[in-house]
């Protein structure tokens, strides 16, 4: 924690830290998990289904007006990024071998 301008404690995570958060939780769901960070580009958590290696995706971290939220590569929101849970759920939905 650290002060803000008005001597208020506040806590503030990086972009990469709500990835990381949310990569522990899918690889406690046995998905692979990586952070990267692209020369020149956001980071973001690459996630592969051990099973599938073809089902993979790249997960986005922004902070918006309304919040953070985790991002699907193709710029729809996956969920609020303080429901991580919820995040993991809707993307090892996603990745399943069907």
């Amino acid at each position: 924690m650290t002060p803000d301008d008005t001597g208020t404690a506040a806590l503030v995570k990086s972009r990469i830290e709500y990835l990381e958060e949310l990569g522990a939780e899918l690889a406690r769901r046995g998905m692979r998990v990586r952070v990267t960070q692209p020369r020149g580009q956001a980071p973001s958590l690459h996630v592969t289904n051990p099973d599938a290696s073809a089902l993979a995706e790249n997960i986005l971290a922004e902070e918006g007006a309304d919040g953070w939220w985790y991002w699907w590569s193709w710029a729809e929101r996956v969920a609020p990024a303080a429901d991580v849970a919820g995040a993991a759920d809707l993307v090892v939905r996603v990745l399943a071998v069907h």
